[in-house]
C-alpha cells in the first residue's frame, strides 16, 4: 500500500473519486460539499492506495483517518469508506477545457484512470463533480459469485 499525499478522496455508491488541486484549490471544500450530497470520506490531504486486479482501491491513511479539514472551523472526523476502487480523478484546475468529448487518462499507482479536469470556482462544483463521475467514472461490475 502506498500513501498519496495533498488530495482529498470521497467515495459515492461503492466508487472512489480522488480529489487533485494545489494548495488552497478546494480539495477539502469539495469533498464536504460532495458528502453533504451523499459522498462518504476517504481521505483529506492524504489517501493509502492498493493496486489489486487490476484496480487501484483507496482507503484512509492511518494517521489522520476520518479527519477533514473545514476551513474557517478546524478539523472535523467523520465516517469514512475503506477499499473503494478509485473510478474517476478530478483535478482542481483554473484552466480546465469549457467542454470535452473524452477524459483524459493518468496513471496512479500503476493503474490508468480517467481524468476529468473541473474549474476549482462556482456555487455547481459538487454537481459538476458527480456528473463527472456519471459520465466519465469506471464502472465496476460486482464479482461473480462462487
Amino acid at each position: 500500500m502506498s500513501l498519496l499525499a495533498n488530495v482529498s478522496c470521497v467515495a459515492r455508491d461503492g466508487r472512489a473519486v480522488l480529489i487533485e488541486g494545489t494548495s488552497g484549490s478546494g480539495k477539502s471544500s469539495l469533498a464536504l460539499a460532495l458528502i453533504d450530497r451523499g459522498a462518504v470520506l476517504i481521505g483529506d490531504d492524504g489517501v493509502a492506495l492498493a493496486a489489486r486486479s487490476s484496480k487501484l482501491f483507496a482507503s484512509p491513511p492511518e494517521r489522520i483517518a476520518g479527519l477533514i479539514e473545514v476551513r474557517n472551523v478546524g478539523l472535523i472526523s467523520l465516517p469514512t469508506a475503506a477499499d473503494v476502487p478509485v473510478a474517476l480523478v478530478l483535478r482542481l484546475d483554473t484552466q480546465a477545457p469549457r467542454f470535452i468529448d473524452a477524459a483524459e487518462a493518468c496513471n496512479v499507482g500503476g493503474i490508468t484512470l480517467p481524468l476529468v479536469r473541473l474549474w476549482p470556482d462556482g456555487a455547481n462544483l459538487a454537481l459538476k463533480a458527480e456528473l463527472a463521475l456519471s459520465h466519465w467514472g469506471l464502472s465496476f461490475l460486482p464479482s461473480p459469485e462462487p
